[in-house]
């Protein structure tokens, strides 16, 4: 069985707020594998949900950049070791060239291995030069781009907290210049930073993932020892909940809760319209999710007197 590490605990009760000895339970149930250790938690019933992001924060920067025409955005993530190196200005310069490069390059494209506009020098080389000049290590993590390709489709930037996280929204209208169609994109994309769905809508959730959900509640309804014969209606209900959780039309507005949810707001935008408004596709990054920077000293040796324990 895989050593039980401070760290893995750590990311574990940073994932699900589960006290530490069941962390460290479920950990070793799992065999030291963490997604299921996550399912042993949830299946237990000890939480009723776990975050999908689950480590520390690296420093640096998420920042966007919609082309002219507003059909092509890209939206990158750049980190650094420190705050201090991300708010300066050659870091800010950096981030600016790496977006110039996305911008253009083909999707699935290794930025570092691009050439830097203007320069005989590529991306990774640039950022080596700036390794070396601040003493400190730069990554571009990870990069992404949208496309519209229908004659009113648009693609929306929202960017929250300065760069700490980032969403791209790709949508469609009536008219793409309409004042309060470009306000219910922008209100969207808000909602996916805020409320985090995992899809669009029902339609992009895979049977194994709702087979998967079903599969949790009914380990809950077995812990808290629920009349089997009612199981069936339960978990149907749980499941409907669950997707006007994970679901950006599902879910309930943030911005004016009482009007309902996004798809209903959606709906009654486009009659108001005279078309359909269409939401197609987003992509949120979250400035260092699933970087694990390290447990600091104090909480590593309360880990540590648990797991000893």
């Amino acid at each position: 069985m895989a050593e039980i590490t401070a760290a893995m605990v750590k990311e574990l009760r940073e994932r699900t707020q589960a006290g530490m000895a069941d962390c460290k339970n479920a950990l070793v149930e799992a065999a030291g594998h963490m997604e299921k250790a996550v399912e042993v938690i949830l299946k237990k019933g000890l939480v009723k949900a776990a975050s999908r992001a689950g480590r520390i924060a690296a420093e640096g920067e998420v920042a966007t950049s919609i082309a002219a025409d507003g059909k092509h955005g890209v939206i990158v993530e750049i980190n650094s070791q420190t705050d201090f190196v991300s708010r300066g200005d050659d870091f800010k310069g950096f981030v600016k060239t790496v977006l110039a490069v996305a911008a253009k390059a083909p999707k699935g494209a290794d930025l570092g291995a691009q050439k830097a506009p203007g320069s005989d020098q590529t991306v990774d080389q640039v950022r080596a030069a700036l390794v070396a000049k601040t003493g400190e290590n730069m990554v571009v993590r990870r990069w992404a781009g949208l496309d519209a390709a229908e004659a009113n489709g648009f693609v929306h930037a929202y960017v929250h907290a300065g760069g700490k996280l980032a969403v791209l929204i790709h949508a469609e209208g009536p008219d793409p210049k309409n004042a309060e169609l470009k306000a219910f994109v922008d209100n969207a994309a808000m909602q996916v930073a805020a409320m985090n769905p995992l899809v669009v809508d029902k339609a992009n959730v895979s049977k194994a993932q709702v087979d998967k959900q079903r599969e949790i509640f009914e380990a809950q309804l077995k812990e808290e020892k629920k009349p089997e014969q009612a199981w069936p209606k339960i978990i149907d209900g749980k499941v409907a909940k669950w997707f006007t959780e994970v679901t950006l039309l599902g879910q309930d507005n943030v911005w004016d809760p009482p009007a309902g949810t996004i798809d209903k707001l959606r709906l009654e935008l486009g009659k108001k319209l005279g078309g359909e408004v269409k939401v197609h596709a987003f992509v949120r990054f979250a400035l260092g999710e699933g970087i694990d920077k390290g447990p600091t000293e104090d909480f590593a040796a309360e880990v540590a007197k648990t797991i000893g324990g």
